[in-house]
């Protein structure tokens, strides 16, 4: 799908960045590293559902912090790529590398159906439409055949990758979620950081102005939709071969409200706020677990001091104090 680019002057908002910066680099280096020892640290599933988590996150955050979209249905994509991923998987008997393709493609397409109804519409509404795509999704896969209903599909077999490397190994298995999961987010940080992120920000900010500089607003927002869709599915593509595992979870709607919650804590439009919100979220929930239904309250409480403490996320407030952008 082409990007159709116009020349605009030197005032325009809508520029080129001159690449990664020093800064950048030295932090997803730092990153990488951290993320290549964190599995001697801690237990190696845990350390991966962070890392599925902050791809969605990144994803979500594509297309509310640097579109301007709010979605409340992105469930519908992470849920359905995890099904798709876990039938092939188990059913179709597909490599793990495929079985997780197929459910990046599942959710691309499904992404490419809602986006190009759902962007007819803005503000309330598109979040309204977007909500109710998914309910519609979830109601798929309660009462589909190959979903499983309320049992899911479950002993999703981890396979053999490229059908040499066996990954029911967690340490194996980790090294592919890392692999795809930082590829994903330097995707990601690439597409916003070149011409076509630009004019994503640019009608974020005065989406008139985009039009009267002669950009087709409608198709930049599908685009933006529908990659932001395929990366939230190859995340849930890839939880499955984690935890062999898809259910109705994956598919509800708390689902999305928790990756907004992930976004919004650790700061939208910032370009490693979602994955240091994931990372708070996720070990919330596995570390606060004891406290069962109480879960939910305390995070209530840290987004509601999170939000008053840092209004622009943790990752915008420490980027405003550095004055540069993070």
């Amino acid at each position: 799908m082409s990007i159709q680019q116009t020349d605009t002057p030197a005032s325009s908002p809508i520029a080129n960045d001159a690449g990664m910066s020093p800064l950048h680099k030295a932090i997803f280096l730092g990153l990488l590293a951290f993320l290549v020892v964190l599995p001697f640290m801690v237990y190696p599933v845990f350390a991966m559902k962070i890392m599925c988590f902050a791809l969605f996150a990144a994803a979500f955050n594509l297309l509310l912090g640097f579109g301007g979209l709010l979605s409340f249905g992105h469930a519908a994509y992470f849920g359905g790529a995890s099904y798709v991923a876990a039938h092939a998987a188990k059913v179709w008997g597909l490599t793990p590398e495929l079985a997780v393709l197929s459910g990046a493609a599942a959710a691309a397409f499904l992404g490419l159906i809602i986006g190009s109804l759902s962007i007819r519409r803005q503000g309330i509404y598109f979040a309204m439409v977007t909500l109710a795509f998914a309910q519609m999704v979830y109601f798929v896969a309660l009462q589909a055949e190959f979903t499983g209903g309320e049992d899911g599909i479950q002993s999703v077999p981890r396979g053999k990758l490229f059908g040499l490397i066996s990954l029911e190994d967690n340490i194996s298995l980790y090294f592919f979620v890392l692999a795809l999961t930082f590829g994903g987010i330097l995707f990601l940080y690439r597409v916003v950081h070149s011409p076509f992120g630009q004019v994503l920000k640019a009608i974020r900010e005065n989406e008139p102005r985009a039009i009267s500089l002669g950009y087709d607003v409608n198709r930049y927002k599908l685009i933006v939709f529908v990659l932001s869709a395929t990366f939230a599915g190859l995340a849930g593509a890839t939880k499955s071969q984690v935890f062999q595992l898809a259910s109705l979870t994956d598919v509800h709607w708390a689902m999305s409200g928790e990756v907004v919650l992930m976004t919004l804590l650790g700061g939208m439009g910032t370009v490693f706020g979602p994955i240091l919100g994931a990372a708070m979220i996720v070990t919330m929930q596995n570390y606060l677990a004891t406290f069962g239904a109480w879960v939910t309250v305390i995070q209530g409480v840290i987004f509601v001091i999170g939000v008053l403490l840092f209004r622009e996320g943790i990752i915008g407030v420490i980027s405003r104090w550095l004055k540069r952008p993070l």
